[in-house]
């Protein structure tokens, strides 16, 4: 993997990341901008201790552009876009509509290939590969932040789940405080360990393992299946079967299987329902926060809204009011049917 670090117009920082070196990485971003003045505010929650992001600003992004006025493309033909290279690998770059900034931390969207038509399940092996040392690359830098606790890359995949820009990217929050669900992964592990002396994490990929009714794939390095408790629809978690904290900590070898499976994942989860348009999803890596998270585990939950072919799973009254989920689909159903899925 070879980086090259250079400035959008307005003093944004853009990452290239390509397999070799040797790119050339010198085309300037001409377009006329204004530095980016956004101020992200965080308000606590009294009733719950949940922060809250206050981001105004973020009203006025840019909202499912034409194909030809696409930001994330390269820079072609006279048209200037957030790439100022006329192709890329993988590009990164601060968001110019973050949702966390200054002292609350910091946003990047991260574009995993030039082709606006493509998703991250048609990426070769290798750029999946250079995918994943972009987002380890990024986990290191922004975890050295002052004031980061917790780095989190994800990809929000397709109109239904809320996604902007159709063209295949993903972001990278760096927060100051630890997410909700961090919070309860934290709390969760500690009654765990002193309740049985274990780790909890460990557990559950040991039961997961053991009910192979749930196990989707494995390999040698990374097993996925679908939770006990699942809460949507289609979900599954990926586990290395060694616990890490966080992307840094993954073996050469580690890093080298996972590509395969989670290509395989993702296509499994377009064959689900047999519709021509590719399946929504979110893809979520869980990292450990720099401070207190020793008995958390580096994995990854990958899950759809859609429950059937033409219903989506909505987060309507228990969920969202009461964040109590239901789910239409047994977790050993959802397991047999992604095997099935080839």
């Amino acid at each position: 993997m070879h980086r090259t670090v250079t400035e959008l117009a307005d003093g944004r920082e853009l990452i290239y990341y390509d397999s070799e070196p040797g790119r050339d990485r010198g085309a300037e971003d001409r377009r006329p901008l204004d530095r980016v003045e956004s101020a992200p505010e965080l308000r606590q929650d009294p009733a719950t201790g949940d922060w809250v992001t206050i981001a105004a600003h973020r009203q006025s992004r840019t909202y499912h552009p034409p194909a030809d006025a696409c930001p994330l493309c390269p820079s072609r033909d006279g048209r200037q876009s957030e790439i100022p290279a006329a192709d890329y690998e993988v590009a990164v770059f601060e968001n110019r509509f973050p949702s966390l900034a200054g002292e609350a931390g910091r946003c990047e969207v991260v574009c995993f290939t030039p082709e606006h038509d493509a998703g991250f399940a048609d990426l070769t092996p290798q750029r999946a590969r250079l995918v994943l040392d972009a987002w380890t690359d990024r986990t290191a830098a922004l975890s050295a932040r002052p004031g980061v606790r917790q780095v989190y890359c994800f990809e929000n995949r397709g109109a239904e789940i809320g996604v902007t820009l159709a063209h295949p990217h993903g972001q990278i929050y760096a927060f100051s405080t630890n997410t909700p669900r961090t919070a309860k992964h934290l709390a969760a592990a500690a009654a765990h360990r002193a309740r049985t002396g274990r780790n909890l994490f460990e557990d559950v990929l040991a039961e997961a393992r053991a009910a192979t009714e749930r196990v989707v794939l494995a390999g040698e390095h990374w097993t996925a299946f679908v939770p006990y408790a699942a809460r949507w629809p289609y979900e599954v978690h990926l586990h290395p079967h060694r616990r890490v904290p966080d992307l840094t900590g993954l073996t050469e070898a580690e890093r080298a299987e996972f590509p395969g499976l989670y290509l395989d994942l993702l296509r499994r989860f377009d064959r689900l329902f047999g519709t021509a348009a590719p399946t929504p999803y979110i893809a979520a890596w869980h990292q450990a926060p720099l401070v207190g998270g020793e008995e958390l585990a580096l994995h990854l939950e990958l899950f759809t809204i859609r429950r059937s072919a033409d219903k989506l799973k909505y987060t309507a009254g228990t969920e969202a009011g009461m964040d109590a989920f239901m789910n239409d689909i047994a977790p050993e159903a959802a397991a047999r049917r992604l095997r099935e899925a080839l």
